[in-house]
């Protein structure tokens, strides 16, 4: 388990993320980049699996048209979706990847795909953020 959490360490300072945080006993990390928009993603290593998260907005209603909007935009997603944490009012961005085999083209993706998926989609993802 140890090597893996270290392979993605290594991963993410190649890709030229910062590690904001890292958490040991729960094979966690925090990285950040600036440039991407990325802040605070979690990754972390639960075996068989890694899991990215990035917590995108806090959502005070429930607005159908926000949901609506938001799973389809999922259809374009190239990696990960928007979930709701268990209480329904965090929009998340999560991505899982298999962890046995990982390699650095697989994690770069899916990064890649959150800061496009910011880029992109950032206008209203905003203006949800005020809306609610």
């Amino acid at each position: 388990m140890q090597e893996h959490f270290n392979k993605v360490k290594e991963f993410v300072l190649d890709l030229g993320f910062t590690i904001t945080k890292t958490i040991e006993e729960d094979q966690i990390i925090l990285i950040s980049d600036e440039a991407s928009g990325i802040n605070n993603c979690a990754i972390g290593c639960a075996d068989p699996i890694l899991i990215m998260e990035q917590h995108l907005m806090d959502l005070n209603t429930e607005s159908i048209e926000i949901y609506k909007s938001l799973l389809i935009k999922n259809r374009d997603i190239i990696h990960g979706a928007f979930v709701l944490d268990e209480t329904g009012k965090k929009v998340i961005f999560r991505d899982t990847l298999q962890i046995q085999n990982l390699d650095k083209n697989e994690l770069e993706g899916s990064l890649n795909s959150l800061s496009l998926l910011l880029s992109e989609y950032s206008e209203e993802l905003i203006k949800f953020s005020k809306n609610n």
